[in-house]
């Protein structure tokens, strides 16, 4: 399942799942890594497409070069990886950040990519971003005495409400090395995280979601992601009403929990749906 791919000079990390039916490629979040999708796997996914995610440049397992983290790099990453596997056009789709570069590359890349499944992202993002997300960027910049520390300081996130299963713990597994003392430290890059993010801002994406073509779908999350959702949803519409083919799904539980446990159902019928429909 674990493979890696030589692309645009750096070597990424990706996920094969397998299963059956058209390809689809999954996008993590901005702090995420690929295994953030265990939990659509484990409501089923797998038993319609065949499912590929990937860790983005500076995260995960991926390469983390010193600069090279605008919209178009990560791009032109997934397009080189897209020609690897020989994909010449394939279902696209992300969370956060992952949904964000979702809708890049359907703009600027139209012939590789059939359908969109955009998972709580918007064009138009959050006044307050860089303070919603501190909470799952905090982890990036500790070390941990132990795998068992550090499990539980996962479990105890607020935003998890006290959920947890096998599918997170492998998503958690995933973002920390265990060194050779014990001790854990993160895998992904967290200046290259906040490089990405302050470059997304500034991306045009009134002009980069006007010249999206393709059939399109965005799954909010509703609930309160710290002291708010991530999407608002008048954001999130004014998305939607942006993309000239595009339709609007609420979702369950918030920026974290939409892809675990049974929040995760929701998410696996309408990524069917959307894709039977194309």
């Amino acid at each position: 399942m674990n493979h890696f791919a030589s692309t645009n000079n750096i070597r990424l990390h990706y996920l094969d799942y397998g299963g059956d039916g058209p390809p689809l490629v999954l996008m993590p979040g901005l702090s995420a890594n690929a295994y953030c999708f265990d939990g659509l796997v484990a409501a089923g996914l797998t038993d319609h497409v065949r499912l590929l995610a990937l860790d983005l440049r500076g995260r995960g397992q991926s390469d983390k070069p010193p600069s090279g983290y605008a919209m178009s790099d990560h791009a032109a990453d997934v397009i080189g990886l897209l020609d690897a596997l020989g994909l010449d056009q394939v279902a696209l789709g992300g969370h956060s950040f992952g949904g964000l570069l979702t809708m890049y590359i359907a703009a600027h890349y139209p012939e590789r990519v059939s359908q969109l499944i955009i998972l709580d992202a918007a064009g138009e993002l959050h006044p307050s971003v860089r303070e919603l997300i501190k909470p799952s960027l905090a982890r990036l910049e500790q070390t941990v005495p132990s795998w068992e520390q550090f499990i539980e300081r996962m479990k105890a996130q607020p935003f998890l409400a006290g959920e947890w299963d096998e599918a997170l713990e492998s998503y958690y597994r995933a973002d920390v090395e265990v060194l050779p003392d014990g001790t854990v430290k993160p895998r992904s890059d967290s200046k290259a995280i906040w490089q990405a993010a302050d470059l997304a801002i500034d991306e045009p994406w009134g002009d980069i979601l006007s010249n999206i073509t393709q059939p399109a779908v965005l799954i909010r999350a509703p609930e309160n992601y710290g002291p708010a959702p991530i999407v608002p949803y008048e954001n999130a519409m004014r998305t939607v009403e942006a993309i000239p083919n595009c339709r609007y799904v609420e979702g369950k539980g918030n920026h974290m929990t939409m892809l675990f446990g049974k929040r995760a159902r929701g998410v696996v019928e309408t990524t069917i749906q959307v894709m039977g429909d194309g």
